[in-house]
C-alpha cells in the first residue's frame, strides 16, 4: 500500500503574511491518521516552536529542498476533522468574503475543540452462575469483605452500573482489577451523548396541506427527484404555514437517505421551532446553537458524522454540521440580519449554502414573509424559483391594522408613551383574558434626530440616511454625524421645518416601557424579554413557555418576540415606537423597519381569534409603514428598489467596506488618506466606474482605546469588488504605510460601522 509522505498545512496563526501552506514530511506512525483536515502539531519557524496547524493537502512529492521540510510532531488524537469538502467550502470563503485561510477553516469547523467523550460503564459477569457461586463461597471463608460484596450482587444481577459498583458498594479499582484478571467480569463502555433535546412525549397531528402548500411541495420534489437542483424562494405571509411546507420536503428528502440543515436566526426561535420538528421526526432530529456547553456541541456534530440523526436545527454555525449525505439545506426567516457574520470573514450564510449546495449535489430553500431585497431581487432575474404562499393556515384572517399618528397625540397633550387607541385595546384584551405583545422597535437604532411636532428627521445631503447624534468618539456634545460619509452639521435647538422646540435624539428602552405597563396596568402580569432577561442558558425557553402557557398577559420586548412565535392567544400587537428603526443611519432602515413591522404583525390573530395591531408612528406617510400596514410587499419592494437604484445601494450595485484600525488617531487618519488614494488609483488605472464614499471615522470611531476609519466603495460588478479586495490585502500586507494597522473588508454589510 502506498503512503502520501507529505502533508500541505494551515498554521493556526490568523496573519495575513502566514496566510499559505507550509509542507511537512508525515513520519511513518501517523500515516493513518494524518488525513486532510486533521489537526496536527508541528515545528514552525527558526526555533522550531511547537504550534497547531490543519492539514489540507497532500503529497509524494516534496515542493523544495526536502532537508528543509521538518517533520509533523503529532496528529492531535481526537480532535474534529474538517471534511475536505468544507475545506475547499473555507478556501472559497476566504477568496469570496476575505480574511485569512486559517480564520475560514475554522469557521466551517461547528465543533471547534475535542471534547471528552462521555461514556456509561458497566460490570458484566462472563462465569456460570454455578462458578460464580462457588467463587462466592470461597470468598465468604477468606473473609474478603468487598469481593462479597460484588459477587452477591452479580447472583442477584448478571450485570452491574459501574458508578453504582463503585459509590453504593463502594468498591475499590483493586477488587475490580482482580476480578477482571480472574476471568470473573468484563467491562463494557457505552458512548452517551450530552443531548441537549430532552425525550418528550409529543405527538404528531397530521397537517392537509392547502393547494397553494401542495403545490410548492410538487414543484419541488418534482425538481428534486428528477435531478435538478434549484434555489427555492418561498414568500408567503404571516402564518402561512411555511414550516408546513419544510417538514413535507424534508420528509422525502430524508426518506431518500439525504440529510438536511434548518437554520434559524434566532436562538429564542428553536424553542417552538423543536418541538414542531420532533413531533414528526423524533430524536433523529438535533440542535446547535452558541448557549450549548462544548460536551453538546461535540456529540451533536458526532451524532451528525455518524449518520444517527437526519436533520440539524440552529442559527448560523449549523450550516457547517459534519453530514456525510447532505440533500437540503433551509433558511428560514432569510431576511434576517443575523444570516451574515460580524466577525471575520464576514460571510453571508445564503451565499455559503448555496455553494456548499452545489458542492455536495443539495438544493436550497429560503422562506419569509418579508423576503430580503436581495433575495427577492434574484427571485425575479430567475436565479430563484419564486413561490407565493398568500393564505393564512387554520382559516385565520390577517389582523386589523391600525396607524397611529403620534404627532396628533401630542397635539391632543397625550405624552404617554400608549397612544389613547393602543390603552384602549389593551385594557379590552385584558377583560377578554386574551395576550399582548408589546414590541420596542429598536433594531439598528442610532440615536436618529427627529421633531415630535412633524415627523421631520434629519438627514445627510449627500448619502440620504439619517445622521446621528454623537456624545463620544471623539465629537463633542451636540454635533450630527453621517456613518457613510462623515458629513458633520451642528445640532439645531428647533426644528429647520416648523420650529418647534420638539426636536431630539429619539430613544427608550423596554425595561422602561415594562415598568409604564405595569404602572398603567397594575392588574396585568408581564413578562419583559430582552438581551437583559435572556443572558443564561434555557432564558428564552423560560420566558416563551411561561407565556405560551398563560402565566402571563403582556409580552414585552424587543425583535426577538416577533420572530416566528405562534401563540393562539396573542389577539393584540403593540408596536410602540415604529420610527426607531426606520432612521437608523443606513440605507436598510426602510427594508428593516417593513420587516419588523410586517412580523410583529404577525404575532396577532394567528388561530381563530381575530388580531389586531397598533403601529404608532410620528411618520404614518413613509412607505416603510404604509405598505406594512396594508401587508403589501410588492409595492414596498418597488418603492424600496427606486431609491436603491438611485443611491446605487444593494441590491442594485455592492458595497465594500475597508475598515482600518489602529491604537494611535493619528496613524488610523494617515492610514485611510493612504488607503483611499491607493483604491482611487487602482480604479482609475482599471478604469472602472466604481464610487468611492469617504474616507470617514466609523460609526463607533473609537473602541476600546482603537480608533476605526472607514472607505465605503459602490460597484455594480461583484468580481471587480473581489480583485479589489484582493489586491488592496496584498498591498496593505506589505506596505509601510500600514505598520500598525488592522484591516477588515466586509461585502454589501448588514449595518454601518
Amino acid at each position: 500500500m502506498s503512503y502520501q509522505k507529505y502533508a500541505d498545512i494551515i498554521i493556526d496563526i490568523s496573519h495575513e503574511n502566514l496566510d499559505k501552506t507550509y509542507q511537512y514530511t508525515i513520519p511513518k506512525e501517523f500515516f493513518a491518521s494524518a488525513i486532510i483536515g486533521a489537526l496536527v502539531v508541528v515545528p514552525f519557524g527558526r526555533g522550531s516552536r511547537k504550534i497547531n496547524g490543519y492539514i489540507v493537502g497532500l503529497s509524494n512529492e516534496p515542493k523544495i529542498d526536502i532537508d528543509r521540510i521538518k517533520p509533523i510532531d503529532h496528529v492531535v488524537e481526537g480532535a474534529p476533522v474538517i471534511e475536505s469538502h468544507l475545506i475547499y467550502l473555507a478556501h472559497w470563503i476566504k477568496e469570496t468574503f476575505g480574511g485569512t485561510m486559517n480564520d475560514a477553516l475554522k469557521t466551517v469547523m461547528p465543533i471547534k475543540k475535542a471534547v471528552k467523550i462521555k461514556e456509561k460503564r458497566r460490570i458484566v459477569s462472563i462465569k456460570p452462575y454455578e462458578e460464580l457461586s462457588l467463587l462466592y463461597e470461597e470468598q465468604k471463608r477468606k473473609n474478603n469483605a468487598a469481593r462479597i460484596r460484588i459477587l452477591e450482587a452479580l447472583l442477584k444481577n448478571s450485570y452491574l452500573d459501574y458508578d453504582d459498583v463503585t459509590k453504593k458498594l463502594k468498591i475499590s479499582k483493586p477488587t475490580i482489577t482482580w476480578l477482571e484478571t480472574n476471568d470473573v467480569i468484563k467491562i463494557e463502555s457505552k458512548q452517551i451523548y450530552r443531548n441537549p433535546i430532552e425525550k418528550q412525549d409529543i405527538s404528531y397531528t397530521p397537517v392537509t396541506l392547502s393547494d397553494e402548500q401542495e403545490h410548492i411541495v410538487e414543484n419541488i420534489l418534482r425538481d428534486y427527484n428528477e435531478g435538478i437542483r434549484n434555489t427555492y424562494l418561498i414568500h408567503g405571509v404571516t402564518g402561512s404555514g411555511k414550516t408546513e411546507v419544510y417538514m413535507e420536503v424534508i420528509s422525502a428528502v430524508v426518506a431518500s437517505g439525504k440529510q438536511v440543515i434548518v437554520l434559524i436566526p434566532e436562538i429564542a426561535l428553536t424553542y417552538q421551532t423543536v418541538n414542531r420538528f420532533y413531533s414528526r421526526f423524533g430524536d433523529r432530529i438535533s440542535i446547535l446553537n452558541s448557549r450549548m456547553s462544548d460536551g453538546e456541541r461535540y456529540d451533536q456534530g458526532l451524532r451528525a458524522k455518524n449518520g444517527e440523526i437526519d436533520i440539524m436545527i440552529g442559527p448560523r454555525s449549523a450550516l457547517f454540521t459534519p453530514f456525510q449525505n447532505l440533500g437540503l439545506i433551509i433558511i428560514d426567516e432569510e431576511h434576517e440580519g443575523s444570516y451574515k457574520s460580524e466577525a471575520t470573514p464576514k460571510y453571508h450564510a445564503i451565499e455559503v449554502a448555496k455553494t456548499r449546495a452545489k458542492l455536495t449535489g443539495a438544493f436550497v430553500i429560503l422562506g419569509s414573509a418579508t423576503p430580503s431585497m436581495e433575495s427577492y431581487y434574484s427571485a425575479t432575474k430567475g436565479e430563484y424559483k419564486l413561490f407565493h404562499l398568500s393564505k393564512r393556515a387554520k382559516e385565520a384572517s390577517q389582523p386589523k391594522i391600525w396607524v397611529v399618528d403620534l404627532r396628533e397625540e401630542l397635539r391632543q397633550k397625550n405624552r404617554s408613551i400608549f397612544s389613547r387607541k393602543l390603552k384602549e385595546l389593551i385594557e379590552d384584551r385584558l377583560n377578554k383574558q386574551e395576550q399582548i405583545m408589546l414590541f420596542i422597535n429598536r433594531r439598528g437604532y442610532a440615536g436618529f434626530v427627529s421633531c415630535r411636532s412633524c415627523g421631520y428627521v434629519i438627514k445627510c445631503s449627500r448619502c440620504d440616511v439619517s445622521m446621528t447624534s454623537h456624545v463620544q468618539g471623539g465629537y463633542s456634545r451636540g454635533k450630527l454625524l453621517c456613518h457613510y460619509c462623515g458629513s458633520q452639521e451642528p445640532m439645531p435647538n428647533t426644528c429647520p421645518v416648523c420650529g418647534s422646540k420638539y426636536i431630539a435624539a429619539f430613544g427608550t428602552g423596554t425595561q422602561k416601557i415594562e415598568e409604564m405597563v405595569k404602572r398603567e396596568f397594575p392588574k396585568a402580569r408581564v413578562l419583559r424579554m430582552d438581551a437583559d432577561t435572556t443572558k443564561n442558558k434555557g432564558d428564552h425557553q423560560k420566558i416563551l413557555s411561561a407565556f405560551a402557557h398563560h402565566k402571563a398577559d403582556i409580552l414585552v420586548g424587543t425583535q426577538m418576540i416577533v420572530k416566528g412565535h405562534d401563540f393562539p392567544l396573542v389577539t393584540l400587537v403593540g408596536i410602540v415606537a415604529a420610527d426607531l428603526s426606520l432612521y437608523a443611519g443606513d440605507f436598510r432602515a426602510g427594508e428593516r423597519t417593513f420587516q419588523l413591522l410586517s412580523q410583529a404583525a404577525g404575532r396577532a390573530g394567528r388561530d381563530r381569534i381575530p388580531g389586531e395591531v397598533v403601529i404608532q408612528t410620528y411618520n404614518p406617510e413613509h412607505y416603510s409603514i404604509v405598505t406594512a400596514a396594508e401587508g403589501d410587499y410588492q409595492s414596498f419592494y418597488e418603492q424600496e428598489m427606486l431609491y436603491r437604484s438611485l443611491m446605487q445601494y444593494p441590491p442594485a450595485s455592492h458595497i465594500m467596506v475597508i475598515l482600518i484600525t489602529a491604537r494611535e488617531e493619528d496613524l488610523a487618519d494617515k492610514a485611510i488618506d493612504h488607503a483611499g488614494l491607493v483604491l482611487k488609483d487602482y480604479i482609475n488605472t482599471k478604469q472602472l466606474s466604481s464610487k468611492i464614499i469617504g474616507p470617514a471615522p466609523a460609526g463607533l470611531a473609537k473602541v476600546k482605546d482603537t480608533y476605526r476609519r472607514v472607505i465605503y466603495i459602490k460597484e455594480a460588478n461583484y468580481n471587480y469588488l473581489v480583485e479589489l479586495k484582493n489586491y488592496f490585502e496584498g498591498y496593505f500586507n506589505y506596505s509601510i504605510q500600514f505598520a500598525g494597522c488592522s484591516l477588515q473588508v466586509d461585502f454589501n454589510p448588514m449595518s454601518t460601522y
